[in-house]
This record gives C-alpha cells, sequence and structure tokens, in this order.
C-alpha cells in the first residue's frame, strides 16, 4: 500500500508540475504584454506553485524512504517539513507581491488589454480542475504534503480571480480605474498569505507530535479492548509520521497471567490495531498487571 501511495502522490505532484510551468511562462507573458499588474503577480505565484511542486516530488520521496539506523521510525517528517515549506514561500510571495503593488499604487501605467481577462478565466478554469484532482488524491493517501499542495493551486486560482476582477474594473473605468489592477493584487496578496497560515499550521502540528484527531485516538482506544486477554487500557499515546501513526500504549492484563502469556497478548493488540488501521506502523504495548478491586491502578 505504501508503495502505490507513493506512486499516487508523485504522479499526481508531476501533473501539477508540468500544468504550473505551462502557467506561469503564459501568464508573465500575458501580463507583460497586456501591462497587466495583477496578471504579473498572479503569475509570480504560479512560479512559487512550480518550485512548490518540486519540493513536494522531493519530500515525497523522502518520505517514503523505509527506516534506517539513524532513522529508526522512518522518514515520515519529511511531508510536514515539506508542507510548512512550501506554507514559508506562500507567505513569502503574498510580502512580496504586497510590496510591488502598493509601490505600483502611486506609479502611472496603462491600463490593462482586454484579452488578459481571456487568459485569466482559463486559467481559472484549469487551476480550479487542478485543485480538485490533487485535493483527491491527498484525501484517499492521506497526505499533508499533498493537500497543502492542492490548496496552493485553489490559492492560484482565487488570485487569479482577483486579478480579473481588477482588469475589468479597469477596463470598464478607463484610466481613472486603473489602479484598481493594483488593488487586485493587493486582494490577491491577502488570499495568498491566508492560505500559507493555514497550510502552516497543521504541518507545525505534526512537527510538535500534536496528539492526532480524538476520533483516531478513540477508535484505537476501543479496538484493544476487543483483545482478548486486555482488561483495561491505560495510557495511550500517538503521533504522525506522515501518513503513518506510532502508538504507544499501557494495557493491564491478568496479574496471575505467565510471562508469555502476557507477552503473546501484547502481540495481539499490535497485529490487531495493525490489520484494523493501516495506517498504524508500529505500536509499542506496556503490559502491566491489573490492580485488584478497590486498589489503585498502576502507573
Amino acid at each position: 500500500m505504501e508503495q502505490s501511495r507513493t506512486q499516487r502522490q508523485i504522479r499526481i505532484t508531476l501533473v501539477g508540475l508540468v500544468i504550473n510551468g505551462v502557467l506561469a511562462v503564459g501568464k508573465l507573458a500575458a501580463g507583460i504584454l497586456g501591462h497587466s499588474h495583477a496578471l504579473v503577480a498572479d503569475a509570480i505565484e504560479s512560479f512559487s506553485d512550480l518550485f512548490s511542486s518540486l519540493i513536494v516530488w522531493r519530500g515525497v520521496l523522502v518520505a517514503a524512504k523505509p527506516p534506517d539506523a539513524d532513522h529508526p521510525y522512518g522518514h515520515g517528517k519529511a511531508e510536514p517539513l515539506t508542507s510548512a515549506l512550501i506554507a514559508g514561500m506562500l507567505l513569502a510571495a503574498a510580502t512580496g507581491i504586497a510590496i510591488h503593488s502598493v509601490g505600483g499604487l502611486f506609479t502611472r501605467h496603462d491600463t490593462p488589454a482586454r484579452w488578459t481577462l481571456f487568459v485569466l478565466v482559463a486559467v481559472i478554469a484549469i487551476k480550479e480542475v487542478l485543485f480538485r484532482l490533487v485535493r483527491r488524491e491527498a484525501l484517499k493517501t492521506g497526505s499533508l504534503v499533498v493537500r497543502t499542495d492542492a490548496w496552493h493551486h485553489r490559492s492560484d486560482a482565487i488570485t487569479s480571480l482577483a486579478a480579473a476582477v481588477g482588469i475589468s474594473i479597469s477596463l470598464l473605468g478607463g484610466p481613472r480605474y486603473a489602479m484598481a489592477d493594483e488593488i487586485a493584487a493587493l486582494v490577491a496578496a491577502g488570499i495568498i498569505a491566508w492560505s500559507g497560515r493555514m497550510a502552516l499550521r497543521p504541518a507545525l502540528q505534526e512537527l510538535m507530535d500534536t496528539t492526532p484527531d480524538p476520533a483516531v485516538m478513540d477508535q484505537i482506544q476501543r479496538l484493544e479492548e476487543t483483545v482478548a486477554g486486555v482488561e483495561a487500557v491505560g495510557k495511550c499515546h500517538a503521533r504522525r509520521m506522515g501518513w503513518n501513526l506510532t502508538v504507544d500504549m499501557h494495557v493491564s492484563v491478568d496479574p496471575e497471567m505467565r510471562v508469555r502469556e502476557a507477552h503473546q497478548i501484547a502481540h495481539d493488540v499490535e497485529d490487531f490495531l495493525r490489520e484494523r488501521m493501516p495506517e498504524i506502523s508500529s505500536v509499542l504495548v506496556h503490559v502491566e498487571p491489573a490492580p485488584a478491586p478497590g486498589a489503585f491502578p498502576a502507573s
């Protein structure tokens, strides 16, 4: 499954890479020839998409590497690291566009050409379709980095829409409204910054080993309680390593049980969890004696 998941991630990333390259060059040329600062700003965002797709591709390859002597828990953290890097790029791109647009507000420039609107309509349609395709793969594979890449595509579609609105106002209002193009670029910068912030938060949470969703933890604990010989489930911790989950838990068994039997129960718990939840890559089970009625539980 892991190999199939990696192949799907790489395939959808390469599709985005090719499309981003074509769109970035096309929008930049159209922005320069059509005198549209908003379209140039949109092209800059597309070039960041292109670079981010390269980073995603590399991040997926690193995350798929098996555990080794230096990384006994695997390389799954490459996914949130890559997501955090992409989010940082979005924030940097938003800052650069905003600075450029503010400067343009005080500079006289030509009204954008009408045909640039047709370019933007095509871009919006392509990027929205790409967003939906990438997001679908992210949901199927449970990949944080692919999900971040999907929202990068959506932010590009939104910035293109903002640019189209700005150009339309400039064309309808004439030279007096030419600065609407710059204002649209500022709006686009704000949207990009928001997307970057939203992408950065889950990446940082995973890097800080934040507990997975409560529903996931509840599922893990309920599964354990169905294993024969387990009298209670004590402490239970889990953390994500990319798509995978690493689980540490305490289970209580009959205090009169033989070591061999208790050891087998620990293996049964691990096998049961990994069978029911394929994303669990490893389970560390600490076996302890169940407390006598009325006694304090062991810690």
